[in-house]
């Protein structure tokens, strides 16, 4: 939390840490995955992954208190104007596209 204003102003990837940003197709959408731990990231740039592939170990590196996986996706990669965009999860129950805060169990 100290660190957060200093975090803001050396821009996203300060506040993300480690991270992985996987484009979909090369115009989007993008699928990042933050907070990563570090020296964990198995992947390289233009590398391409494979549903349930380890990209990285969750861990709480960037602008993070505790160890877990920051995902969203966005229409963007240029973080300062980018929009969300909803994420359906396959899991036991089927495909879910969770509500606010909910939490989805995976396998």
């Amino acid at each position: 939390m100290a660190g957060q204003a200093r975090r803001i102003r050396r821009g996203a990837g300060a506040i993300a840490g480690n991270h992985v940003v996987i484009a979909l197709r090369r115009e989007g959408p993008f699928v990042a995955v933050a907070h990563l731990r570090r020296d964990s990231v198995c992947v390289d740039v233009g590398d391409v992954v494979e549903a349930g592939q380890m990209i990285g170990q969750v861990g709480n590196s960037g602008n993070s208190t505790q160890p877990h996986a920051h995902v969203q996706a966005t229409d963007s990669t240029h973080w300062s104007r980018a929009r969300g965009m909803p994420i359906a999860f396959e899991s036991p129950m089927g495909v879910e596209l969770p509500s606010e805060s909910q939490i989805i169990f995976v396998s």
